[in-house]
């Protein structure tokens, strides 16, 4: 299976570059995975193909400010730090440029030494681990020195950095949005709850893994970078029970869809955990713990395409991409929306 298998012609203008003013007013492509038929809806209306009984889940991780601009004590050259993952004792992996700059034992220091970081340790790809040093509490040193990890084809100044957060984000620790969420209001989930649809939350922090291109030929080759995530015994149970009485479970994300297959291959069933996942999902997967996805329009060549081509077949996916594009369909981040049913 080849990479360049799940490539597709986007017009650049098709990339959305904003949010729109409402939520939940977006575009919705339904697309029935197992005919192919697809329906063009907007996003509020997700209400009607949900049924009582069904359980949604959705990833409640909250994004860090996590991109942080400094310079090298030594040289005073201008580094760049995209925060990914906390190891523990205040060491973070962080995607740095330029790396080349930062050898063991670099300094680089953030807002006239507000925020200090050490490098300790060097890895591939771009990434090094650092020690950081500061005084206080570092969320709120990161709110003041850090800025939201738009992703780079985003070129427009964010006006309100709570547009690239759900409305039900929790628990911080993401340097990217889970961003099927986006398309939610409370006002919507309340709504759905109304309904009789249980509403159900687990974790999984968005790091290199989710984003990183694939830049291999064979898509096997490809090595995910691990994410950390966490379910609760309560929510395990109540999936369990979904499952059991033959219940909808409905994913809201890749991010979500990876921590509750991730979770189903390791017991056999949900189970309140947490751990690293470097799950990778892409055709001839058999899934095991979801019925329906909701999710964004993806990258070409993304390990995102690939999982949504292994739910739905790759030839109803790209179908359903070239209508997106042909209906002007705003795609990736503050794009428009999915249901895969």
């Amino acid at each position: 299976m080849k990479t360049e298998d799940f490539d597709f012609d986007l017009p650049e203008e098709l990339i959305a570059q904003t949010p729109i003013k409402n939520r939940d007013e977006s575009k919705m492509l339904v697309l029935d995975k197992a005919t192919g038929e697809i329906e063009h809806k907007h996003f509020n209306e997700i209400i009607d193909y949900l049924n009582k009984g069904d359980v949604l889940v959705l990833n409640d991780t909250k994004v860090m400010p996590a991109r942080l601009y400094g310079i090298k004590e030594d040289t005073n050259a201008a580094i760049e730090l995209l925060m990914l993952k906390e190891l523990g004792n205040d060491c973070w992996e962080c995607l740095t440029k330029p790396a080349k700059r930062i050898k063991v034992g670099t300094v680089v220091s953030f807002g006239e030494g507000l925020l200090k970081a050490e490098c300790t340790e060097e890895k591939e790809e771009g990434i090094r681990v650092f020690k950081l040093i500061y005084n206080g509490i570092l969320y709120e040193i990161m709110d003041k020195l850090g800025e939201m990890p738009l992703p780079p084809y985003i070129h427009e100044k964010l006006e309100d950095k709570d547009r690239y957060q759900t409305v039900y984000a929790k628990v911080i620790g993401s340097a990217a949005a889970p961003t099927a969420g986006l398309h939610f209001t409370k006002e919507l989930l309340e709504k759905i709850k109304e309904k009789g649809i249980e509403i159900e939350y687990i974790t999984l922090h968005v790091g290199l893994g989710t984003f990183r291109p694939v830049n291999v030929e064979d898509v096997t080759k490809h090595k995910m970078h691990s994410e950390f995530y966490n379910m609760s015994s309560e929510v395990a149970s109540i999936l369990n029970k979904a499952k059991s009485e033959g219940r909808r479970i409905i994913s809201v994300g890749t991010t979500t869809t990876r921590t509750l297959e991730t979770i189903m291959n390791l017991y056999g069933e949900f189970k309140g955990c947490s751990g690293w996942t470097d799950i990778f999902i892409y055709p001839g997967y058999e899934f095991k713990a979801i019925n329906s996805l909701i999710t964004n329009f993806h990258l070409p060549k993304s390990t995102l395409v690939m999982l949504v081509s292994a739910f739905a077949s790759k030839e109803k996916i790209m179908n359903a991409y070239n209508e997106a594009i042909k209906n002007n369909y705003r795609f990736f981040s503050f794009g428009d929306s999915m249901f895969i049913k």
